[in-house]
């Protein structure tokens, strides 16, 4: 795909400064603080309160952008410093399959996952699913590179370092990255190797440890923290299928489906997932045909089917950002068959119309993936901004720190109001009633309300509501903390 040794040196480093840019440009500018990223960045920002913490959760990420949190509250900053990390990572991420399967391939695939609205729309967010995916990629090219050769021993370093990090951003996913590496070593004699063994098992082992301390000293063990973890997502289990028609339905949006009972997308936009499988298929009995270099074709498919497997099949929801280190992990097998597909043209399909065509494919592909993109920032920012209004109303009503909110939406508008959160049901359940009537004595206490979502709780009936202007929500305050 590349003409010169100096283009393909190039190719990824021009493809990273390409998402940087898009992430500047589409994800980064006016986009304030969502749900989940106020909960990782609660639990390392010195000037608010800790919100409540679920099961599921993983703190990667909230240690990643720690350093940001404790210099300046300022969002652009937060945004503008997650964009150019993750943009070197991808870089640092994709290099290491060049020598794999060529400076080509590996920009090309870099430039497929890139390209994604999902990818785009994450990269400047503290969120861990992307990063999960970088490391996922790095890891199975590591360990392939691990095989043999004197680098060995800095690719078994780098193998334990990236699944220690994918497992510290999401504990379950760096779990499910180490299992096909696990079954190669087992299977195939030059991987059933002490160090190389050691390293599958260590990276998993060394970034679950905090984890791991967590489970014992929150919830009473790693099988509770389980059990709680299930039941927070719906019960994991017993909902085979509904996870796969839930991903296709919100290909496009929204960013979180539960439930997910919306129409499916139009054909256009969901004609490249429902191709994905069959040029992965065939990319994957190319590769076993040829049996050189058929490893890294398989290894990267059978870690993502690995990650993906869990969403797909155990949930009754989705969220586009689930599937992207299955995403990262199968651009691999399908540059590899695009390049192959072009050096392989027949004479009566010269090279130059393979290729042509194949750049007509990715452009439509990327014009529907740029019309997702700006839709869903556009939802990310509206939904943000609501946040936002209703943190400064609750201020003008004399919710100062130390403060407390509670109801629907609690922990984003508490963490923009620099108040604690708290909820009295549901999966972030933190607190009982008793405790926000023992609060509302001692500080300023908010109850958001969403009139047509639930009932106004009894303890609060005799508290005074008001409007949040710019949102659908009003809060009740107790007379006692009226201004």
């Amino acid at each position: 795909m590349v003409s010169t040794p100096r283009a393909a040196r190039a190719a990824l480093p021009a493809v990273a400064l390409a998402f940087a840019a898009l992430q500047l440009c589409y994800a980064v500018a006016h986009m304030d603080l969502g749900w989940d990223e106020t909960v990782y960045l609660s639990q390392t920002d010195p000037h608010r309160p800790a919100a409540f913490f679920s099961a599921p959760r993983s703190r990667g990420i909230s240690l990643l952008a720690a350093p940001v949190v404790a210099l300046t509250s300022s969002v652009p900053v937060l945004r503008v410093v997650l964009a150019l990390l993750s943009s070197a990572a991808l870089l640092a991420a994709y290099r290491v399959w060049e020598p794999l399967l060529s400076r080509g391939r590996a920009a090309l695939a870099a430039l497929l996952f890139c390209t994604l609205w999902t990818t785009v729309l994450y990269g400047p967010q503290a969120m861990p699913n992307l990063w999960v995916a970088l490391c996922a990629v790095a890891a199975a090219g590591w360990f392939l590179r691990a095989r043999h050769g004197p680098g060995r021993a800095t690719a078994l370093t780098w193998l334990t370092g990236t699944l220690a990090a994918a497992t510290l951003f999401r504990a379950h996913d760096g779990v499910w990255l180490s299992l096909p590496m696990l079954a190669a070593c087992a299977a195939v004699r030059e991987w059933r190797r002490p160090g190389t063994v050691a390293a599958v098992l260590g990276g998993p082992a060394l970034g679950g440890v905090q984890w791991a301390v967590e489970a014992y000293a929150r919830f009473g063990g790693i099988g509770a923290r389980l059990r709680v973890a299930g039941d927070t997502e719906g019960g994991m289990g017993g909902h085979f299928g509904g996870g796969l028609r839930a991903a296709y339905r919100s290909l496009d949006g929204p960013q979180l489906c539960r439930p997910c009972h919306i129409a499916a997308p139009p054909p256009t936009h969901t004609l490249w997932w429902l191709l994905l499988p069959a040029l992965v298929t065939v990319a994957c009995a190319l590769a076993a045909r040829r049996r050189a270099g058929a490893a890294a074709v398989h290894l990267p498919v059978a870690c993502a089917l690995l990650l993906a497997a869990p969403y797909l099949l155990l949930l009754d929801y989705a969220a586009p950002r689930f599937l992207l280190p299955a995403y990262a992990l199968l651009a691999l097998p399908v540059a590899d068959l695009a390049v192959r597909a072009v050096r392989r043209a027949r004479p009566s399909l010269p090279r130059h119309a393979v290729a042509l065509l194949l750049c007509a494919v990715l452009a439509g592909h990327l014009a529907v993936q740029a019309e997702e993109l700006r839709a869903n920032a556009a939802d990310a920012r509206d939904t943000t901004v609501r946040y936002r209004r209703a943190a400064r109303e609750l201020g003008r009503l004399g919710l100062t720190a130390p403060c407390l909110v509670t109801g629907p939406r609690a922990q984003p508008v508490g963490y923009e109001a620099g108040c604690a959160s708290a909820q009295t049901m549901g999966n972030n359940r933190s607190a009982t009633t008793a405790d926000i009537v023992r609060a509302a004595a001692s500080e300023p206490v908010a109850l958001l309300h969403d009139p047509g979502d639930s009932r106004l709780p009894p303890y609060a009936r005799n508290w005074r509501p008001h409007r949040l202007p710019g949102t659908d929500w009003l809060a009740y305050i107790p007379l006692t903390n009226n201004p």
